[in-house]
């Protein structure tokens, strides 16, 4: 039986999922969850009654959490780009990178689509201050990290490289990476270039006059 994923491809979730997918060429299904897609959404809310996507369903067994379903991936379904080192330290310094990715840089871009959704000026105003804060201090911190290093953890691409290639994507579209940051700059386009993103970003294409923020015209 084939993998099925569900979730949506303009999420930054989903995208982390599928650059994992796509590195290992590893068969599955993808099943849109969209008003017009009322099966899949039944089907997705009765096998995760949490209500959160992506969600990967291999046979009788559904894996939630995205870090959670990349290293079920490499257990369940390795391919020749491994996603977590085989040293428990390197893979240490992998799975901080790619909480890092998710709770000091994606985390702060919701926030500002959240206060942008509410339809409330003050609200989308607040909403990104807060988030230019919050990523000004994460490129920084970042900037520092990626000296000398070809992907977030060296010289291999990981988990921490799929967290952060939609959370950069998303992050610079909310708060600019300025000059100020060459190599945070570098590396963004870096992951862009990489197959596995470049073939996210484009089957979300479609979808980007509904980033509520304005999508800019790049990328």
């Amino acid at each position: 039986m084939s993998l099925i994923l569900y979730g949506h491809p303009f999420s930054s979730y989903t995208q982390k999922v599928l650059i994992a997918l796509y590195e290992n060429s590893v068969p599955c299904e993808f099943r849109s969850l969209a008003p017009d897609m009322p099966l899949h959404m039944e089907e997705w809310r009765r096998r995760w009654p949490i209500g959160k996507f992506p969600l990967l369903v291999d046979g009788e067994r559904s894996v939630a959490e995205t870090s959670i379903i990349i290293e079920y991936l490499q257990l369940a379904h390795p391919g020749p780009v491994r996603l977590l080192p085989a040293d428990p330290m390197m893979a240490l310094d992998v799975r901080f990178l790619d909480r890092f990715f998710d709770l000091h840089v994606m985390s702060a871009v919701q926030h500002a689509v959240g206060g942008a959704l509410t339809g409330d000026p003050l609200k989308r105003e607040e909403g990104l201050a807060f988030a230019a804060e919050k990523l000004e201090r994460a490129y920084r911190w970042l900037e520092g990290q990626l000296d000398g290093k070809a992907w977030a953890a060296g010289e291999d691409f990981t988990l921490a490289d799929c967290a952060a290639a939609p959370s950069l994507f998303y992050a610079d579209w909310t708060h600019r990476i300025s000059e100020d940051f060459p190599l945070l700059r570098g590396y963004r386009a870096n992951l862009l270039a990489r197959p596995s993103f470049a073939r996210a970003v484009d089957e979300a294409r479609y979808f980007r006059p509904y980033f509520p923020l304005g999508a800019p015209d790049r990328d």
